[in-house]
């Protein structure tokens, strides 16, 4: 287990170097993170390098026994490189050029931005590489953060779609270019994206555009590892919300994942409790943590680093929000669970100048430890305990959820649901997902997340025997080989679980020509080709083995299902729509497809989870609403993470005999145990003949 945070000691107007690192060796700091901001700090004018300041830095680390992670500080162009060079500057649209001041303004991929970026890389990382403390290196920082139009970047586009289609004709034929006179003759004739009201268009675009950003990461670490040892690692950090990013594909380049998980704090996790407003950057739900953590592990399949993640409150000066006592090591805990092997804060110091001085650090605006650093202190023992027993640690998952990056861009050109001014909702595809994965979470299911490509490469007989069940809503945009896969996992005995929209559309988001669900219909008993947005929840009754809230209801969507075949399970309450099944199922082959036909609400997602997985691992801890149980297996054997989410006490009781990692308190099956409020363990399973 790696723990720390980033470290900017050039940001402090006075700091003492000493004082910080030996604060961070008390807080059992094994890691900082630096350098990757301040391309104008490395090279403050062009060709002058100063590479010696961060020295002492890693110097006082490694004297310390801290490693270092080393960033590239490409993503922040210095700004005499903006004047000697404004044609670098990324288009928001054509001809209309970002402006310069906050970061990632560029167009990453201009061969003049490459040049410079390449030199500062090569200076940076050829001064430090062989630094004992230095154990990896992070290319760049949250890449994809904009879709540039500049010219280079569509003349790209064309030569790209030549490539895949060969001839205008083809295009023509495939993007369906005969509607509204688009049919174009010679490849010049193309449109620029600005005005384009094409969804197989803006689908092709989004894929383009997300090779720039896996392009400029693979490129990077290719620089990288010319300096590289042998023993250190190439990753990047995520943000998976950029619109650039295609999860699987950027991280093939890097040897391990990395990602940047913000997310609101005090009653933001807290059970129970709905906080509204938008989310932006950060997640609100104890659900939505579980996800993002499952998300990335699936990146790589593999386990994860989390390079950025709060400390205290995050935003703006009006969004102060620090956390709960004991929140940080719920969180903390949460994702070694599901997979974290590096927890680090964003950052050591609070800014005292500039666009995050309201982005608390472990250290306030005072620079005095007080309470956050007593309680990443606390956590950073915890962690030191638990390190040499998540050797190897895989999540265990219930379900397999199926996601879909082409999915979600073609409902960011295309919605299908409403927001409340019914204007098109460009959040859908997580709108979603998040109430599948959210029902999921609630009934104590355990999630891995694989993308639709990830899919394709298990064996079937594989896949179903390590995922009986397998969860796929909104999957809009599948190839018929998906789809096949699909129906063969239902037919060798997996549970198939289809939501709203999947298989809908082709690979280039054209309606198919065929009831929906397509190639599924058949496994499913039940069909399609009529539906209908909600302006309003619509009540959902269970009908037969199913169990469900009086509040059950469907939210934003209905598909009027015609059954051939399948059960209902589940029934809207009957009104003039031509909809009334919600849930059906149907026996096919050895296994089973079940239809969701709406976008579930809380209770209904929970209702259905808990009929798809009886037994989990909360059922036999026999953990309420508020504690979540996560399990996992190791080298060592089994480990249980419990976190009481909410500000009162509750208890779960063990199923077998277990060790408290942290305390070394044994406890026998059938023990009560006693969690605070907000109070999360560690257990392991000392019952071996129960594995």
């Amino acid at each position: 287990m790696l723990f720390g945070a980033a470290y900017y000691a050039e940001y402090q107007q006075t700091t003492d170097l000493a004082t910080d690192l030996d604060l961070m060796k008390e807080a059992g700091f094994t890691v900082i993170r630096v350098g990757e901001s301040v391309w104008s700090t490395w090279e403050p004018k062009d060709g002058q390098f100063e590479l010696d300041w961060l020295q002492p830095v890693l110097d006082g680390a490694h004297e310390r026994g801290i490693a270092v992670i080393l960033g590239t500080p490409t993503y922040a162009v210095p700004p005499w490189l903006q004047v000697k060079h404004p044609e670098i500057a990324a288009e928001s649209s054509t001809g209309s050029r970002l402006p310069w001041g906050g970061r990632q303004e560029m167009d990453q991929s201009h061969p003049v931005y490459r040049r410079y970026a390449e030199r500062v890389i090569r200076k940076v990382v050829g001064r430090y590489a062989d630094h004992p403390a230095v154990i990896g290196f992070q290319v760049d920082n949250e890449p994809g953060l904009h879709l540039p139009y500049n010219d280079g970047v569509f003349a790209g586009f064309r030569d790209w779609l030549r490539a895949k289609y060969g001839t205008t004709e083809q295009l023509n034929e495939s993007w369906g270019l005969v509607y509204w006179s688009h049919r174009i003759a010679e490849w010049d004739e193309l449109w620029r994206p600005d005005g384009n009201t094409v969804p197989s268009y803006d689908l092709d675009w989004r894929r383009y555009q997300a090779t720039l950003a896996t392009d400029l990461i693979a490129w990077q670490a290719e620089i990288v590892r010319e300096y590289a040892r042998n023993d250190q690692f190439v990753t990047t950090c995520i943000a998976y919300s950029r619109p650039q990013i295609d999860d699987d594909a950027l991280a093939a380049s890097l040897d391990v994942a990395a990602g940047n998980n913000y997310y609101l704090m005090q009653d933001g996790l807290t059970v129970g409790k709905d906080v509204g407003g938008k989310e932006l950057w950060w997640s609100t739900g104890v659900h939505a943590l579980f996800q993002w953590s499952d998300r990335a592990y699936a990146t790589k399949q593999a386990p994860f680093l989390v390079t950025e993640t709060n400390a205290q409150a995050i935003g703006g000066s009006h969004d102060n929000y620090p956390p709960f006592r004991g929140q940080l090591k719920q969180v903390a805990l949460a994702m070694v669970a599901r997979g974290a092997r590096a927890i680090e804060y964003w950052h050591w110091h609070t800014l005292h100048f500039g666009t995050e001085t309201y982005w608390m650090g472990v250290l306030p605006h005072s620079q005095r430890p007080g309470r956050i650093f007593r309680e990443v202190q606390a956590l950073g023992t915890t962690l030191q305990k638990l390190g040499p027993h998540v050797e190897a640690l895989v999540p265990d998952a219930d379900v397999l959820l199926l996601t879909s990056s082409e999915s979600r861009w073609a409902f960011d050109f295309y919605p299908p649901l409403a927001r409340e001014d019914e204007s098109p909702d460009t959040g859908s595809y997580e709108r979603i997902l998040g109430a599948t994965y959210r029902g999921l979470f609630e009934a104590g299911v355990q999630v891995r997340v694989a993308s639709t490509d990830q899919l394709l490469e298990i064996d079937v007989a594989d896949l179903v025997g390590r995922h009986p069940v397998l969860v796929a809503p909104a999957v809009y945009v599948a190839e018929d080989l998906l789809l096949t896969r699909l129906r063969q996992y239902a037919e060798a005995g997996g549970h198939l679980v289809l939501g709203i929209r999947t298989g809908y559309a082709d690979p280039l988001a054209r309606a198919r020509q065929e009831v929906a669900p397509a190639i599924l219909s058949e496994a499913a008993g039940a069909w399609y080709d009529e539906f209908s947005n909600l302006r309003e929840p619509l009540p959902v009754a269970a009908n037969g083995p199913l169990r469900l809230d009086a509040s059950a209801a469907g939210l934003h969507w209905a598909d009027a299902l015609q059954l051939e075949g399948a059960e209902v399970l589940a029934e809207f309450t009957a009104t003039e729509l031509e909809a009334r099944a919600a849930v059906v199922t149907h026996p096919f082959g050895a296994g089973r497809v079940t239809t969701l036909a709406t976008v579930p609400n809380a209770a209904l997602s929970r209702g259905v989870a808990a009929w798809l997985v009886p037994e989990t691992a909360a059922t036999r801890w026999a953990a309420p609403a508020a504690v979540s149980v996560s399990t996992a297996r190791t080298a060592g054997g089994r480990l249980t993470f419990v976190s009481n989410w909410s500000g009162g006490e509750a208890s779960v009781v063990a199923p077998s005999a277990v060790r408290d990692i942290e305390t070394g308190e044994q406890h026998a099956a059938g023990a009560h145990i006693l969690l605070e409020a907000r109070a999360a363990a560690v257990f392991e399973d000392t019952d071996h003949s129960a594995e």
